[in-house]
C-alpha cells in the first residue's frame, strides 16, 4: 500500500517529469530546488517506484535516432488465455508498455529493439511463443503531445 503523497513527492513529480537536470549533481539541484537534500530526492525516488506510485524514472529515447528499430503491436488474444499470453510477451526484453484493449485485437504493446531489423526478429519470436499473430503497426508519423499527468 502507498503512502499519501506529500507536498514534496508532488513537486517532485509535477516539475521534474518534463526534464531532470543534466549536471555533475542533478539530486542536489532538484533537491535544492525542493528545501531537501540529495539523499531524501533520491530515497523518495524510490519509494515511489517501489509503491508503484512512479512505473518508471529514466530518460525516454528515441530509438530510431539512436539505430534502433521502434513499432506498435497487437494480438487478437482469446479470452480464456490473456494471462498466460500476456505473461510470454512480457518475458520479451524488446516488449514495453503492454496494455489490454477492449477490442478484437485485445493485447497492446511497444517493441523497441536495437536494429530495424530486430522489430520483424522479435515479432517472429513472439508469434513461435504464442502461437498467435502479431500486427505490426509502425508509425507512419510521429506526433509530440506533451503528455503530462499532474498530480
Amino acid at each position: 500500500m502507498s503512502a499519501p503523497l506529500d507536498a514534496i513527492d508532488r513537486a517532485l513529480i509535477n516539475d521534474y517529469q518534463g526534464g531532470f537536470p543534466l549536471s555533475a549533481e542533478p539530486f542536489a539541484e532538484v533537491g535544492a530546488s525542493l528545501g531537501i537534500e540529495a539523499e531524501e530526492v533520491l530515497a523518495r525516488i524510490t519509494r515511489l517506484l517501489d509503491e508503484g506510485t512512479l512505473s518508471r524514472f529514466g530518460p525516454m529515447y528515441h530509438a530510431e535516432k539512436m539505430g534502433g528499430g521502434l513499432t506498435l503491436a497487437a494480438l487478437e488474444v482469446p479470452d480464456d488465455d490473456y494471462e498466460r499470453i500476456a505473461e510470454i510477451v512480457n518475458e520479451f526484453d524488446e516488449v514495453a508498455h503492454n496494455y489490454a484493449r477492449d477490442h478484437d485485437f485485445n493485447m497492446w504493446f511497444v517493441i523497441a529493439t536495437e536494429t530495424p531489423e530486430g522489430v520483424a526478429e522479435t515479432i517472429s519470436r513472439i508469434e513461435a511463443a504464442t502461437g498467435l499473430v502479431v500486427y505490426n503497426m509502425p508509425k507512419k508519423e510521429e506526433f509530440f503531445i506533451g503528455l503530462r499527468f499532474e498530480v
